[in-house]
């Protein structure tokens, strides 16, 4: 008698908005990455075990679910082709028409502006106990799921643009500390970095480059020139991290711009047993809704392995407004920004003094501007209990978590000078604010002589580490929110008081 089936939780897919071209091809090879669930945790709870720690512990706990995937894919006619426990991951190879049977759905192929892609709908169904013991099934449906969150200006029309080690010495970030020691994650859905454009970036800086080493991650890979709008992104994320930060090192996770590549490319960074970064930032992301249910809770996951890893990690809260680009009359938030486990990074335009910081407003320019807003997914977090929450902009939605945390320059107009394929160029976005806080915390590691993990609840706690935003909004027509004192969901908590930051996370801090 065949074994009892179940839909696997959180699997469901709507059909592509994408022409679609006719059945995938049965004997196409495909891998798919299947994801063990964990426990779950209120954000700012776990403590920072670390990598050695959770790899043992998760060898332990998950060799029986993972053995009998094992068992399911051998049944299946389909391959192992990677056991890493510590991730939760179980990477299965096989032909298009054994993925079909295994998890009974169908193939199809659809076309995207960026070419041709494999997709589903509908939901999965495995074996009672695999269903049970899954948390995610990725890969069998590739389409896009994230853009970038920047926006490039020719250098002629941008009001105000600065170097990025000028940013960060705007904001007082110490001179004493440059991140000796440690290493940055930085998380990229396509494009390139080439040696030749962060040695000319740097030089203009009057800085050493940093080290930067590419990771690829499944079919992900380092190519430069191969796509520019997404090169622009990978400057600006190398760039301004490293001027923030000039002696860490950067670890670039190339990975396909997919649900599963984008988990992947997290789980793989949380857990790099040769760089273990302490900091990641993430400058990629879409509209909560955009996701499936099954892959927000992996990323989820992969952020909490974060946290007990010890790794902060800071993700661009959008360039388009409070609707974040959509265009159905309501108000989104991004994801990952909007995860309860990430700081979220929203978006300021800077008006200087001479070399002094004059002044900040929330981003809304040129039909660009800083996400932020209430998540229709999260509830409030505790480190968010005491913030003053508005309602959502969408009548009749419950208060959910605030979004973003913090922020930053973005602005284009008041952007970043960067080189890109060989060319300068202007860049702004909430995709720089990312990286800037990414660049600061590994000056807090350093400073704390260990990685402090996530950082919320001691960034919540110390107010007066921020510059406070309170001009400004992020409105399209009348939906949106406006900057105030205090959080608020176009800025946070505000821009960073560089010293200040770091003192707060000082080894006396109790927060550590």
């Amino acid at each position: 008698m065949p074994a009892s089936r179940k839909t696997i939780k959180g699997s469901e897919r709507v059909v592509p908005k994408a022409e679609q071209l006719g059945s995938a091809d049965p004997d196409q090879m495909a891998e798919v990455s299947l994801y063990l669930k964990r426990a779950s945790a209120e954000p700012g709870s776990l403590p920072v075990r670390g990598q050695e720690t959770l790899r043992a512990e998760r060898e332990r706990g998950l060799a029986g679910a993972a053995d009998r995937i094992v068992a399911f894919a051998a049944e299946h006619h389909l391959t192992v082709v990677e056991r890493d426990l510590a991730r939760r991951l179980i990477k299965l190879s096989g032909k298009v028409s054994d993925l079909e049977t295994a998890f009974e759905t169908r193939l199809d192929m659809f076309q995207h502006q960026n070419g041709p892609f494999r997709g589903r709908s509908g939901s999965l169904t495995a074996p009672d106990d695999i269903a049970e013991a899954l948390e995610a099934v990725l890969g069998l449906d590739q389409r896009p799921i994230a853009t970038p969150k920047s926006i490039r200006l020719p250098a002629a029309a941008a009001a105000e643009a600065h170097l990025p080690n000028a940013v960060a010495r705007l904001y007082g970030f110490p001179t004493s500390g440059a991140g000796q020691g440690e290493c940055i994650a930085i998380i990229e859905l396509g494009g390139g970095v080439s040696a030749a454009d962060t040695t000319a970036a740097f030089k203009a800086m009057a800085l050493t480059p940093p080290q930067v080493i590419a990771v690829p991650v499944g079919a992900g890979a380092n190519q430069p020139g191969k796509d520019p709008d997404a090169d622009g992104e990978v400057a600006l994320d190398v760039q301004v991290a490293g001027a923030a930060a000039p002696e860490a090192w950067l670890a670039v996770y190339f990975t396909p711009n997919t649900d599963q590549g984008f988990v992947d490319a997290i789980t793989q960074a949380v857990h790099d047993a040769t760089n273990k970064p302490s900091v990641m930032s993430i400058s990629w992301g879409s509209a909560e809704d955009e996701w499936t249910a099954q892959a927000i809770t992996a990323m989820t996951s992969a952020f909490q392995d974060a946290a007990e890893a010890g790794v902060s990690v800071f993700a661009a809260s959008g360039d388009g407004l409070a609707t974040d680009s959509a265009s159905d009359g309501k108000a989104h938030v991004d994801f990952p920004a909007s995860s309860p486990w990430v700081v979220g990074c929203g978006g300021t335009r800077l008006q200087t003094n001479g070399s002094n910081l004059a002044s900040e407003t929330a981003w809304n320019s040129n039909g660009g501007g800083t996400g932020g807003g209430i998540s229709a997914l999260f509830p409030v977090p505790s480190y968010q209990d005491d913030v003053h929450l508005p309602a959502s902009a969408n009548k009749g939605a419950k208060t959910g978590r605030g979004v973003p945390d913090v922020s930053a320059d973005a602005d284009p107009d008041t952007g970043y000078n960067v080189v890109v394929d060989g060319q300068a160029q202007v860049i702004g976005g909430t995709s720089a604010a990312a990286p800037l806080w990414a660049g600061l915390f590994a000056l807090v590691n350093e400073a704390a002589g260990k990685p402090v993990g996530q950082p919320h609840a001691s960034l919540y706690s110390h107010l007066n580490a921020f510059n406070d935003v309170t001009a400004g909004d992020n409105k399209v027509g009348a939906i949106g929110y406006s900057a105030g004192p205090g959080w608020d969901a176009c800025t946070g908590l505000g821009t960073p008081k560089g010293l200040a930051i770091v003192g707060s996370f000082s080894a006396k801090s109790p927060n550590i």
